[in-house]
């Protein structure tokens, strides 16, 4: 699979704000969260989650975010037939 595109917005002391914009099939690559975060939704949508227990898929609702505790790992796939993207913002 092909990685998605992370442009980083801001990186201080505080937070760390990445968008990842995804081409159809491409993913963010296994990772582990070794903070928490929270995933904006830029549009509507549904992401494939691969995780050591197997995949699942989310919807996502464009502006509605969710929060996640450090220690996720997983690799997030666009499963739609478009482009898709999410901010993602990390706690320091």
């Amino acid at each position: 699979m092909a990685a998605a595109k992370a442009t980083v917005f801001i990186d201080n002391e505080r937070v760390v704000v990445t968008e990842y914009r995804f081409a159809v099939g491409e993913n963010t690559g296994w990772h582990r969260h070794a903070r928490d975060y929270v995933v904006v939704p830029l549009m509507d949508g549904r992401v494939k989650l691969m995780t050591k227990d197997g995949e699942s898929f989310a919807e996502m609702k464009k502006g509605v975010p969710y929060f996640r505790t450090e220690g996720v790992e997983h690799d997030v796939v666009n499963a739609n037939d478009d482009e898709y993207a999410f901010i993602e913002i990390e706690l320091k």
